[in-house]
């Protein structure tokens, strides 16, 4: 359950089920286009042949496909990083902001009790 929401108990498998569908459906798409862009490099080599063509295709996919693959565990890599350095820096903020509301906090409670002896002395 995240913060400020409130999730039935069966929300996280239709989140994964979604997420699932959702990479497959982009790996796809991925994998269709490389293809095509495979198709169209043979298309403007006239002298290969059909078994040439269809080799070349199939290993531009699979380099291509290979080389995104990379690129995206680079990616999440790297956000798994940026997420830890947010999270310190933010627990360290949190943590001087409470200091200050305390040292603020004893302060008004010090200036409280100060004016309060005051008011006392001064009474009588």
């Amino acid at each position: 359950m995240k913060r400020g929401r409130h999730e039935a108990p069966d929300a996280g498998r239709g989140n994964l089920l979604a997420d699932t569908v959702e990479g497959y459906l982009l790996a796809r798409t991925h994998h269709d286009q490389a293809r095509r862009e495979a198709e169209r490099l043979c298309a403007r080599l006239p002298w290969l042949s059909t078994a040439q063509a269809e080799d070349v295709t199939r290993h531009f996919v699979h380099q291509r496909i290979e080389l995104t693959r990379q690129m995206l565990l680079s990616t999440t890599e790297r956000a798994a990083e940026l997420r830890q350095e947010y999270e310190c820096r933010y627990v360290e903020l949190r943590r001087a902001l409470l200091r200050r509301h305390a040292a603020c906090a004893s302060a008004l409670l010090a200036c409280t009790g100060a004016v309060c002896t005051a008011a006392c002395l001064l009474a009588r």
